[in-house]
């Protein structure tokens, strides 16, 4: 793996150096794309909207566009911006993962202590794991500031990212209704999440999705014919929920016996 940031975790007075590396992959398959007419691959590419020539990388540069006019940043202006973030995640406070609503979570990456680290690592990773606590705290990722916690993961500490409150929208445009479930449909609705209830296993979910795609592919390399699929658009014109909830909780006492 390619590390993408090396830092340190700001842990009190005790710095800890680290390599971050991404823990998630893309399980899609990799589609290119292409002009129908001969199949030749479409390429994108960096153009000057005045001349329309393609411009290299080593050319390109950022901007912000300020009263009319473009003010150019380079490197040394990115760290100079926060130069304590670019290299540090410090700590600053210690909660309950818990507290922190899911809709805030993104990404996930592993850290690697580097060397003189690894006795802080171990500290820091065995003092999560007896308190039960995820520290909080930012850092600068690719110019962007970044908003973490650093938690635990097995025998690896993770950074995970989590989204600033602003970067959340709000949701009174949407039309959701305000009506209270009738007590007998909610009884009923309770017991079918009990019945269903365990312990996570995120071992149990596979990406079946890809698997079937690929299936397809292969079927169509061979000049195989698919067979047609009708689409179920989730629709459901039965609006008779005690129906459907009897249904189902009687389907799930099935399926556990």
């Amino acid at each position: 793996m390619k590390s993408i940031w090396n830092g340190a975790i700001g842990f009190g007075l005790v710095n800890i150096p680290v390599k971050m590396y991404s823990a998630t992959e893309s399980s899609t398959l990799d589609l290119d794309m292409l002009d129908k007419g001969d199949l030749s691959n479409i390429r994108f590419k960096r153009v000057n909207e005045k001349t329309g020539r393609e411009v290299k990388w080593e050319n390109i540069v950022k901007g912000y566009k300020l009263n009319d006019r473009y003010i150019i940043l380079d490197d040394e202006d990115f760290e100079a911006a926060s130069p304590e973030k670019s290299k540090m995640f410090s700590i600053q406070q210690f909660v309950d993962e818990e507290e922190i609503d899911s809709v805030y979570f993104e990404a996930p990456y592993f850290l690697e202590p580097q060397k003189n680290g690894s006795d802080a690592y171990s500290l820091l990773l065995q003092a999560l794991k007896k308190t039960g606590k995820v520290g909080v705290g930012t850092f600068v990722l690719r110019n962007k500031e970044i908003l973490g916690i650093v938690k635990p993961y097995q025998d690896v500490l993770v950074v995970n990212k989590i989204r600033f409150p602003e970067e959340l929208r709000e949701y009174e445009e949407l039309d959701i209704p305000v009506k209270k479930a009738k007590p007998n449909e909610l009884k009923m609705a309770v017991s079918l999440i009990d019945l269903n209830s365990e312990t996570f296993d995120g071992e149990q979910y596979k990406d079946t999705y890809s698997a079937d795609l690929l299936k397809i592919i292969k079927q169509k390399a061979k000049g195989q014919k698919l067979k047609k699929v009708e689409r179920d658009d989730g629709s459901d014109k039965t609006i008779d929920l005690m129906e459907k909830l009897k249904a189902s909780l009687e389907k799930s006492k099935k399926n556990i016996s």
